[in-house]
């Protein structure tokens, strides 16, 4: 019996091919049992009326109940109440007319829709059993050859449901595996574009490393060459530019390739980068890690410690301050980064004060949030904030 099954999830609508399918061999079992009824002879007006009746009761049933209880895939107790309302139809319409005995090709297939495995086997069982019954209070002495009929219908239709089951539970299956095998290919995309994104970088910090910066101390080294003291405003000058163009070149190759980050994990960099600043400075910074440490895509990872190293370098270049702390704070979705000093404050409103723009590109690179609060009298505290 060509029957197929909807696979849908649970909460859509739509009719898939399966159903339309399933749908044209219902309505083509019913009308052409609907017609044999009205056509064959030995039953009066009323009878064939009747069991059309029947079968006309049954279609408006699928229509109203049965149907929008497969689209949602519900096998609960309003589908065993819909699938159990078939079981009077079918005996009013073989009582009337033994014909319709042949719906059962059209009624089996929506219990095994309808209901879980063991209660469609159960159902199939009481279908068949009607038509025994019935022939059993008519004519007794024929009973052996609807029991023979019976034992070979209720067989062919498990063998039909138990198949059609059994599609069921590997269609869904194969959609699962279908999710899985998208979301793979996303992470596994989304970790190539990160490597690649990784490569460039350390190409891009090789090439400013090898042109640029030895570019820039080879002019300095020039130039001290030709004049030691630098007694020449415009050598002094060329030099100092060249410092500055240096300068930059190699935070640009830091930016680019944080060693930092290779060979340790965000939270010693940052320890590393305030013991460095200690010795530096000479201004003691303490290091504060709460919460479940975790590893972060690298992105998150150069924002967190360019901040915490940026921030320290501002403090020890124009803060004058006399203690520094630095708090970085893991939680379920967000990473927060907090760098406070006690130093002589600054306008955090000035635009391109201390590096800040850089560190708001940064931050807004990775959907952070950084915000500075500063005055003279308490300080200056940097806080970055990035999702997890």
């Amino acid at each position: 019996m060509p029957v197929d099954v909807p696979v849908e999830q649970p909460g859509e609508v739509s009719s898939p091919p399966s159903i339309r399918l399933w749908e044209l061999y219902f309505l083509v079992v019913a009308v052409a049992i609907a017609a044999a009824t009205l056509l064959v002879d030995g039953h009066s007006v009323t009878e064939r009326a009747v069991a059309v009746g029947s079968v006309a009761a049954m279609a408006v049933l699928y229509l109203a109940a049965a149907r929008p209880l497969i689209l949602v895939d519900d096998h609960g107790n309003r589908s065993m109440l819909v699938s159990v309302a078939y079981l009077p139809l079918f005996a009013v319409a073989v009582a009337a007319v033994p014909l319709t005995t042949w719906l059962m090709f059209m009624i089996i297939p929506i219990f095994f829709m309808l209901v879980p495995l063991r209660r469609a086997v159960v159902l199939v069982l009481c279908a068949n059993l009607i038509p025994v019954v019935l022939e059993l209070r008519a004519d007794p002495g024929g009973i052996l050859i609807d029991l023979v009929i019976a034992a070979i219908s209720t067989a062919a239709g498990l063998c039909i449901g138990v198949w059609i089951t059994r599609m069921a539970e590997q269609s869904e299956q194969r959609a699962q595996l279908i999710a899985e095998l998208e979301a793979n290919r996303a992470e596994v995309a989304r970790l190539s574009h990160e490597a690649g994104a990784a490569a460039e970088r350390a190409r891009l910090a090789g090439e400013i490393h090898d042109t640029l910066a030895q570019g820039f101390t080879s002019i300095i080294t020039l130039l001290q060459a030709v004049d030691p003291s630098l007694r020449d405003e415009r050598l002094a000058l060329a030099v100092r530019t060249a410092r500055e163009n240096l300068a930059e070149s190699r935070a640009m190759v830091a930016a680019l390739a944080p060693s930092a980050l290779t060979s340790a994990s965000l939270p010693e960099a940052v320890r590393r980068s305030a013991a460095r600043f200690t010795e530096e400075a000479g201004v003691p910074a303490t290091v504060r890690i709460t919460g479940a440490e975790r590893d972060l895509p690298t992105r998150a990872e150069v924002v967190l410690l360019r901040a915490a190293q940026e921030s320290l370098t501002n403090v020890r270049r124009h803060a004058g301050a006399r203690e520094v702390a630095v708090l970085l704070a893991y939680s379920p979705d967000t990473v927060r980064l907090v760098v406070r000093d006690d130093g002589r404050g600054f306008d955090p409103g000035i635009s391109g004060n201390f590096g800040l723009s850089g560190m708001r590109s940064r931050a807004a690179d990775v959907d952070g949030t950084l915000t500075i609060r500063s005055d003279a009298a308490t300080g200056t505290t940097v806080e970055l904030e990035i999702p997890a």
